[in-house]
């Protein structure tokens, strides 16, 4: 039995000194005064990619923080009835646009921030937020940088170096012990959760055969796939963008690999699924069918019927009424920063300002939809359990992911 807790210390020692040390979550900079709410509306603000390679994923998590803003429009603090406003920006998942889009976010004066689906994106963006004094809630962005070093930036998710761990422990627990590895040149999300995949790997005795990287917007992946198939790996890594998933996965299958193709949770989409994908085993935060959480059960009975009150909110969530677990972590970032507005209730509080939300982040603790959401010193949630899901013959017909199995370092010590 493989110990995935010792992996994780490993790997996320190998992180610090990667990344650099966080600051830690109560040392709020003094200096920094942040957004006053005025008036009865509280703006927060969304910060997604709508369009872009990550368009996909990103109006999924837009679709759940609508829903939650559906269901907690208001918020009473100190005897005033606030409305929640929510503004809605495109960072278009590009770097440079990101920053243009947190920059426009500000200028509204939103004192609060959801997003973004990708881990570039939200690290771009992060300085813009902090130098403002408004928080900033992730949903998936994943890459421990998201965090490190910014109090002000929280996560509702699990981060990299525990996906990558627990993919690797999933490659050698099925005799896997051959990889290639594909990730996404300049893509803060893919070569850091590659990284984070081979050194677990290697660590539980894989060998990589294989590291091969493509650009951004690339579509052609025949020179790299032959190097991958004269390297006759027995699994190849590939956490991408779901566009890319959608490219590379016939390629793979005209090339004549016959590799397990592993992946992470952006590949939790819809849009994958064809007899080409059949066999994909990814990562991902939720589950739909698990109703052990009571709150999980009641939001996906809910969400459904949200969704399929809209043709229009189908189509944006792939064509399906399947329930993306980025959409359900949309729904938890929304919601802590509603119990950290709740919490201001009750206080001596003149003017709440961004500043204030923030400081009553760090102490949210509730029962999400996608489980516990409290946040440890670093403003990231404190989740251990990963979800695994594949592609089946029979997925290509009903449009939804099998589950596979849990896997949590409780499980694997």
């Amino acid at each position: 039995m493989k110990k995935l807790s010792m992996l994780l210390v490993l790997v996320m020692i190998f992180s610090v000194f990667a990344f650099g040390c966080g600051n830690g979550g109560d040392d709020t900079d003094t200096e920094v005064t942040g957004i006053a709410v005025e008036g009865d509306v509280i703006k927060i603000g969304v910060f997604e990619p709508t369009t872009g390679e990550n368009g996909g994923g990103g109006m999924q998590e837009v679709l759940g923080i609508r829903y939650a803003n559906s269901l907690y429009p208001t918020v009473d603090i100190n005897g005033t009835t606030y409305t929640i406003e929510l503004k809605e920006v495109d960072n278009q998942s590009d770097k440079a646009a990101a920053v243009t889009a947190a920059q426009s976010l500000i200028s509204q004066q939103v004192v609060a921030v959801l997003g973004s689906y990708g881990s570039g994106v939200s690290i771009a963006a992060g300085e813009t937020f902090l130098n403002a004094g408004v928080p900033a809630v992730g949903c998936s962005c994943t890459n421990p940088q998201v965090t490190l070093g910014n109090d002000f930036y929280f996560r509702a998710c699990f981060l990299d170096p525990f996906q990558g761990t627990v993919m690797a422990n999933y490659a050698v627990d099925e005799g896997l012990m051959t990889a290639a590895v594909i990730s996404q040149n300049g893509d803060d999300y893919s070569t850091g959760l590659a990284g984070f995949f081979k050194q677990a790997y290697e660590a539980l005795g894989g060998t990589i055969v294989a590291d091969e990287t493509y650009q951004t917007n690339e579509s052609d992946f025949n020179a790299i796939l032959t190097s991958v198939k004269a390297a006759d790996p027995d699994v190849i890594f590939a956490p991408s963008s779901i566009n890319t998933a959608t490219l590379i996965l016939p390629q793979i299958a005209a090339n004549g690999i016959d590799a397990q193709v592993l992946a992470s949770d952006t590949w939790e989409n819809a849009a994958i699924i064809s007899k080409d994908a059949v066999g994909v085993v990814f990562s991902t935060f939720f589950d739909e069918k698990d109703e052990s959480n009571p709150v999980a059960k009641e939001f996906v009975d809910g969400f459904k019927a949200y969704l399929n009150s809209d043709p229009q909110n189908i189509t944006w969530n792939a064509n399906t009424d399947t329930v993306a677990a980025v959409s359900a972590l949309g729904y938890d970032a929304y919601m802590a920063v509603y119990h950290a507005l709740s919490a201001l209730d009750g206080t001596d509080l003149e003017t709440i300002t961004s500043v204030d939300i923030r400081d009553a982040l760090v102490d949210v603790s509730f029962d999400g939809v996608t489980g516990a959401i409290a946040f440890d010193e670093n403003g990231d949630a404190i989740k251990d359990t990963a979800y695994l899901k594949t592609v089946t013959e029979e997925s290509v017909i009903s449009k939804e992911f099998e589950f596979v199995k849990t896997q949590s370092v409780a499980d694997m010590e």
